[in-house]
């Protein structure tokens, strides 16, 4: 077992080393408030009801990230694709959209994170409710990439339990 002494030594070496790679804190800019703003404010209209959120964000060839193993992991690229793939066929599975409960937005420069919780009702009747945390770059007010990580067991759930509707 090291002395105390070494563990001191090592931690001033480690400490030395490391802090010049630590960023520096960021005081929010103009740039940081108007981002932070942007996706507030689409967050609060899509929890008052609006069904705009994704052209209000998103930029048309921006790429979004869902992360995880599951089936509905992966890279969407491009707003076009994204919601064909990813949101048109959760949503179709719902007698309810799934509307923000709760959310709170951190920004610092040109990436916000947002940590939402959400609810909805499945076609069958049954409760969907999951936790998020996006993040967005933004690039003149819209998201370019995004990295979203959820529960992908209940969303996948939704996807294999509910038939996509016939047209």
């Amino acid at each position: 077992m090291p002395r105390p002494h070494r563990r001191g030594v090592a931690l001033a070496a480690l400490l030395a080393i490391a802090t010049p790679l630590m960023p520096l804190p960021v005081l929010a800019s103009g740039a940081t408030e108007a981002n932070r703003r942007a996706v507030s404010d689409a967050f609060a209209r899509w929890a008052a009801g609006g069904n705009s959120f994704f052209t209000d964000v998103l930029t048309d060839d921006m790429v979004w990230t869902i992360e995880g193993s599951g089936p509905s992991a992966g890279v969407f690229r491009g707003r076009t694709e994204f919601v064909e793939r990813a949101v048109r066929p959760f949503i179709s599975r719902l007698s309810s959209p799934v509307r923000p409960t709760s959310y709170r937005v951190w920004a610092d420069g040109d990436h916000v994170i947002i940590n939402w919780e959400g609810r909805g009702m499945a076609r069958d009747g049954q409760p969907y409710a999951n936790r998020y945390a996006w993040i967005f770059r933004m690039q003149d007010g819209k998201a370019v990439e995004v990295t979203a990580f959820l529960d992908l067991a209940p969303y996948d759930d939704v996807l294999r339990r509910i038939p996509a509707p016939t047209q």
